[in-house]
């Protein structure tokens, strides 16, 4: 059977080859092929025909001016005029069909169409390797401009020494002062006597009575507290307990929830006196304090004073207007007396004042010929003292609380 196929195949071709001008790609008029094959067993005798169907001739162009390119194709057209006129493209597929036969067929076979469907036509796309962490990005070297540019927009810039030790917690801004006057700070390996020397914490090397200072300072912490009665604001007297006292759980904690960031020094902006109840902000952010307790900044201040007595017209028409206090006259921005509650006895008072010295309620109010039972600070600026925020608790201030209470940084 193989020499048979192997036979029909070579007069076929030989048939189509028999002219010098044939192309493989141009198709033939009808062809009708015939072999005979023999079999082993018998003796019988069978035909193989392949009748080839040919699409009608291309029409031929009008006789006018055609481009280069056109006429070329016109003139080939015209040498197979001989075979029938100009024929269409066409590729004959020999298969050999499910009854071992071979045939011939205008498409290529199934399977040929499956493997291309299924084979890949594009190179696979090669993952690109993560760096990992940030070991790429460190190698990276940054022109100068580049450099400079990322210093004067995105690195912090260097800041007051005292500020710098009073940042890291090691003492107040006064006392950082002292601690640089009398030499027991280091930059560098050198003894500075000067507060304001410049100073970067990332890249200098500084030293604190024998002890390095962190490169990372530690960060802004903006806290608002029920301040109770009893505590003071200051750390000095050791009479009275005071108000950062009641943070120790939070420090305490505070390796856990920020680990590898050193302890902020927290102090309380401005005063309450150790009588006075309500709204106290306790942070670490010298310049937030300084901005927020000036009396420049002209930040409303809104206490609620429990007067021990009646309170007449007169009392309210005198601290209205206002008291001499520390050399300066300060008058409150509103006077106000509270309706009546059922379960307090007691006349309330709601002032609100701006400057902010010291005592300046209950001067106003003593000016007046009044005594003051309880005095509570209810707001500062915008932000009001959460109702449910229990005496002695805390609550962090989120940025839009700072805004309503004046920072504009």
């Amino acid at each position: 059977m193989a020499s048979v196929a192997t036979t029909s195949t070579a007069t076929l071709f030989s048939s189509l080859l028999s002219r010098p001008s044939f192309s493989l790609f141009r198709t033939r008029p009808r062809i009708t092929c015939s072999s005979s094959s023999t079999s082993t067993s018998s003796s019988s005798s069978s035909s193989l025909q392949f009748n080839i169907s040919f699409a009608p001739p291309k029409p031929k162009p009008t006789q006018t001016t055609l481009p280069r390119h056109q006429r070329q194709l016109q003139e080939n057209d015209d040498d197979d005029e001989e075979f029938g006129g100009p024929q269409q493209l066409f590729i004959p597929w020999i298969v050999r069909g499910e009854d071992g036969n071979l045939k011939l067929q205008t498409h290529p076979p199934a399977r040929l169409i499956h493997a291309l469907a299924d084979a890949k036509t594009q190179k696979p796309k090669q993952k690109k390797k993560k760096n990992d962490g940030d070991g790429g990005a460190k190698n990276v070297k940054l022109s100068k401009a580049a450099r400079r540019f990322y210093n004067d927009n995105f690195r912090d810039p260097p800041e007051r020494l005292s500020k710098v030790l009073a940042a890291a917690g090691v003492a107040s801004r006064r006392g950082s002062e002292e601690l640089i006057f009398e030499g027991r700070v280091t930059v560098n390996g050198s003894v500075c006597n000067t507060p304001q020397t410049r100073v970067d914490p990332a890249s200098d090397i500084i030293y604190v009575n024998g002890k390095r200072l962190p490169k990372k300072l530690p960060p802004k912490v903006y806290l608002a507290l029920y301040k109770p009665k009893g505590y003071i604001c200051s750390s000095g007297e050791k009479e009275f307990k005071s108000v950062i006292s009641l943070f120790d759980d939070y420090m305490k904690s505070w390796d856990k929830r920020n680990p590898g960031l050193p302890r902020p020094r927290l102090f309380t902006v401005g005063r309450l006196d150790v009588a006075t109840t309500g709204l106290i902000i306790v942070t670490n952010d010298g310049d937030f304090a300084q901005e927020v307790s000036h009396p420049s900044s002209k930040l409303p201040k809104e206490y609620i004073a429990t007067i021990d007595g009646a309170v007449n017209r007169r009392h309210l028409i005198a601290i209205s207007e206002g008291t001499v206090i520390e050399g300066t006259h300060c008058t409150p921005d509103l006077v106000e007396l509270l309706p009546r509650q059922p379960d307090i006895s007691r006349p309330r008072l709601r002032v609100v004042v701006h400057e902010g010295r010291n005592h300046e309620v209950r001067e106003l109010v003593k000016n007046a010929g009044l005594e003051i039972y309880s005095l509570k600070r209810v707001r500062i600026g915008g932000f009001r003292l959460p109702s449910d925020l229990g005496l002695g608790k805390h609550v962090e201030l989120k940025q839009s609380d700072l805004k309503s209470i004046g920072w504009k940084n």
